[in-house]
């Protein structure tokens, strides 16, 4: 099979017209020929990091939507289903991404339960991370969140990065705000990369100290605008990711966006390619073809460098792609789960006032950090209720692995004005996480999605709304269209409700991780991410 068109060769810095010459799923020539073809061919996107479950999707789904946008390989870190169901959720993920040709590249993940502040479904320990990595399948040690563990020499996460060096695998950071000796600390234990650089001087430090930065661009997180300008100076040692990335907007693009941004900006179109296509792969010893001789023939065309419209996609020669067509099957879908809560009533969500101040939560949008604010509490009838006027609302985490009393406290900047958003995609335990202008309305909200045994759901008095998730209870077993839909329309009620977030739903699923600062809310009470460690809800 032969493939035309102008050539672009990052490594050399040229474009050229010329003639790919594919046979047994390699390129085994390239030409430099003149033709009448106006595309251009490129090495296929690589998301540097992925969680494939924020989509909503089986990864066998994911596949059929992401190589429209011209991805021909993500490195995963199946750490949301991990939470729920073990190891057991980590074959589930390889098993089913195995049954397309996209070029899905797990990771072990190294935090499972993400803290031992929260209930999740499952433990990973330093062992079962050695059985892991064992496993060619498994390509790195994925994001070690637990860095106050790594500061402070816990055993157990020693351990998990030494079985990752044992095996010659590079270790995933996580280190938001982190700075100073305590960076310099964490890097030297073996840490090579951070995706949750939030500012420019932040990302520039830990690239002058030999990491690795993520500019991550998801559905919730965006930090593109913050740590763009750093390219072009440090494009050797940056990538690009999605982190998390909800179905309505990865049918709307994936790293192909990114690409068009950062070459609108004017930054070199050869750094911004090295950046999307081929620094992933060297960093990660991926299985990905870079456009050259000998390797697999995994690469793109599209119309031009500056909207990077994919016209085809081709993974290990196979057209996966063709002008508007995922030519990759759905895959049936076993459902597992792990889902034992039950119905809550409304009194377990009333929270008995003993003092006039209460710390409320305080988001912002488009960033997983928050902050804390200190607010008088409005009591109706021996109870701290939503004070919708002043934006501050009820917030609750329920563990959905046993049936236990639900966590309450508040939060501002959800501006519903009436009813209840709630959610089982919850990070990291995926336990239920709602938030309402009312305890009956959060009861409900919750119930909702105890019947249905996972979801993401918005109900008022005069209606219901649910999207199931019946895959783990965070992934949905139907096609993205579909999916993507039912999502941007519960997105939408949401909005009707008063939420004035650009990602409600995604911003929701982030007020129960506690390791991104400063304060969050797990199914054991609130949580102070400076401290990491518990904090009253009440103030006296």
């Amino acid at each position: 099979m032969k493939v035309r068109g102008q050539i672009v060769d990052i490594a050399n810095r040229r474009i050229y017209k010329g003639e790919i010459t594919i046979a047994d799923h390699k390129i085994v020539s390239i030409e430099e020929k003149d033709c009448s073809e106006s595309h251009f061919i490129l090495p296929g996107f690589v998301d540097a990091h992925i969680h494939i479950e924020s989509s909503m999707l089986v990864p066998s789904e994911f596949a059929r939507v992401a190589v429209k946008h011209g991805t021909v390989a993500t490195v995963s870190d199946p750490h949301e289903i991990a939470n729920v169901l073990g190891v057991d959720g980590v074959h589930f993920m390889i098993n089913n991404g195995k049954q397309t040709p996209f070029k899905f590249n797990f990771g072990a993940p190294s935090c499972v339960p993400a803290t031992s502040f929260e209930s999740a479904g499952a433990e990973i320990d330093a062992i079962a991370i050695k059985s892991l990595l064992s496993n060619p399948e498994i390509k790195y040690l994925a994001e070690m969140m637990n860095y106050p563990g790594v500061i402070y020499n816990d055993d157990e996460v020693l351990k998990k990065i030494a079985h990752a060096k044992c095996y010659n695998k590079p270790v995933d950071g996580h280190a938001p705000g982190l700075q100073g000796e305590q960076l310099t600390t964490y890097i030297n234990a073996g840490i090579s990369t951070d995706h949750e650089s939030f500012t420019y001087q932040g990302g520039l430090e830990k690239l002058q100290k030999g990491m690795k930065i993520i500019i991550r661009e998801g559905s919730a997180a965006k930090n593109f605008e913050a740590l763009i300008d750093l390219l072009p100076e440090h494009y050797n040692h940056m990538m690009f990711c999605s982190d998390d990335k909800h179905p309505d907007n990865l049918l709307l693009g994936h790293i192909d966006q990114l690409c068009i941004r950062a070459v609108a900006k004017g930054i070199d179109v050869f750094k911004v390619l090295q950046v999307a296509c081929i620094n992933p792969v060297e960093h990660y010893g991926l299985d990905v073809g870079q456009l050259q001789t000998g390797e697999a023939a995994d690469f793109i065309v599209v119309e031009d460098l500056l909207n990077f419209k994919t016209i085809q996609t081709y993974i290990d020669g196979n057209l996966v792609y063709d002008k508007g067509q995922s030519l990759i099957k759905k895959v049936d879908v076993l459902n597992v789960n792990n889902f034992k809560a039950k119905r809550k009533s409304i009194s377990e969500f009333a929270i008995e006032p003993n003092s006039n101040k209460i710390r409320v939560i305080v988001p912002k949008d488009g960033e997983l950090v928050t902050s804390e604010s200190i607010e008088k509490p409005l009591i109706r009838n021996n109870n701290i209720i939503s004070d919708v006027t002043n934006d501050v609302l009820k917030i609750t985490v329920v563990n959905r692995y046993e049936d236990k009393p639900p966590s309450v406290a508040f939060i501002k900047n959800f501006g519903l004005k009436r009813g209840a958003i709630a959610s089982s995609v919850s990070h990291d335990s995926h336990n239920i996480i709602a938030v309402g202008a009312s305890d009956k309305d959060i009861c409900e909200a919750v119930n909702l999605i105890i019947e249905n045994k996972g979801g993401i759901c918005a109900v008022s008095s005069n209606q219901q709304h649910i999207v199931p998730l019946p895959v783990a209870g965070i992934m949905s077993d139907q096609n993205a269209e579909s999916i993507g839909q039912s999502y941007a329309q519960l997105d939408a009620v949401a909005k009707q409700l008063g939420s004035t977030l650009k990602a409600p739903f995604m911003t929701l699923s982030f007020m129960a991780l506690l390791v991104i600062p400063e304060l969050k809310l797990s199914d054991k009470g609130l949580f102070d991410g400076k401290s990491f460690n518990f904090t009253d809800l009440q103030v006296s």
